[in-house]
């Protein structure tokens, strides 16, 4: 029991690290950049180069709640109350859900204080089976807009909310696939023209299809996400393809990020094989011993007589016979 608690610890270890280092690459601001071309509005048609340029400061990476009430942090400076995003230390709020990544970007039209857009990233190596992945996008987005009161708007300021974008990037699915949800006005009744921005809110869902893609300026994004995150692409090949594709600089970081994901993603497969293996051995003792019950039955003894010949008890090897019936 001890080793089996063991080895689970070790798993969900190695497994989280892993999710840390996606998130430490995917926020790389020359792969935020990529994101931001292909994504938000404001910025197609620009180059990731130039997109560099409007990401404000350092993106907040896997340490911002998502949870109501501790988006933001409150600090007295001078007698004045700030509110700010909260990036306490994982330890102050242990298990709490937090956002992947966070960062800002000024809108390319206009560098003014009210242009900023805030703009989310998350990272899920498959589509949620336990929820709809796209309520739980909903929800970030919302928690998105609502956490901008006392800190990006005070009072009923309302006109100053930020645009947000929420993006998800969800691997291993049956095709490449992008879609675009946000807020539409369907007239109903009239024909009154109602004051506000229907962009405020946005959600970008991209799937990356199981196969590798080709490169083709259709897929561009897909092709790099899929490259960043592959399991079957070694460091330099992946280093070699976002240089030479991508025009992407690779420093010291980014080279020992990608490395240290290689690394973890080998150790992941490797005791998923353990796992596999492990399994298959206990499947098939499991068949061998209903085998022989069945047999023992076949040739006239009873489940008492068979249990006491084997481990199981009279009830398990009742049953083992019964199914054997059909």
């Amino acid at each position: 029991m001890k080793n089996e608690l063991r080895k689970a610890v070790n798993a969900a270890g190695v497994k989280a690290q892993y999710d840390a280092c996606v998130k430490r690459l995917l926020g790389q601001k020359e792969i935020l950049a990529h994101i931001l071309v292909r994504c938000v509005d404001e910025f197609k048609g620009m180059s990731p180069k130039e997109a560099v340029a409007y990401i404000e400061g350092e993106p907040y990476i896997g340490n911002v709640p998502s949870e109501p009430g501790l988006t933001n942090a409150v600090v007295c400076h001078g007698g004045s109350r700030i509110v700010g995003i909260n990036t306490e230390s994982t330890e102050v709020n242990e298990g709490l859900a937090r956002f992947d990544i966070i960062f800002y970007v000024h809108a390319p039209a206009n560098r003014a204080e009210l242009a900023k857009i805030i703009v989310n990233i998350e990272a899920q190596k498959d589509e949620p089976t336990r929820y709809a992945v796209l309520n739980r996008a909903v929800y970030y987005v919302s928690r998105l807009v609502s956490s901008q009161k006392e800190r990006d708007f005070t009072g009923s300021d309302y006109d100053n909310i930020r645009q947000v974008y929420s993006v998800w990037i969800c691997m291993n699915m049956k095709e490449n696939s992008m879609n675009h949800i946000h807020l539409t006005s369907d007239r109903l009744i009239g024909s009154h023209d109602w004051k506000g921005r229907l962009d405020l809110l946005n959600i970008i869902m991209i799937g990356i299809g199981s196969k590798a893609s080709e490169y083709d300026e259709g897929h561009e994004l897909h092709h790099l996400l899929g490259t960043l995150l592959s399991r079957k692409l070694t460091t330099d090949e992946k280093m070699e393809i976002l240089e030479t594709r991508y025009d992407i600089p690779i420093d010291d970081d980014m080279r020992r990020e990608v490395g240290e994901m290689c690394n973890l993603s080998e150790g992941i497969e490797e005791r998923a094989i353990e796992k596999g293996i492990a399994k298959g051995i206990a499947k098939g003792i499991a068949e061998g011993e209903a085998s022989i019950i069945i047999n023992m039955h076949n040739n006239g003894l009873s489940a008492e007589q068979i249990a006491s010949f084997t481990d199981k008890n009279i009830e398990e090897v009742r049953k083992i016979i019964e199914k054997s019936r059909g």
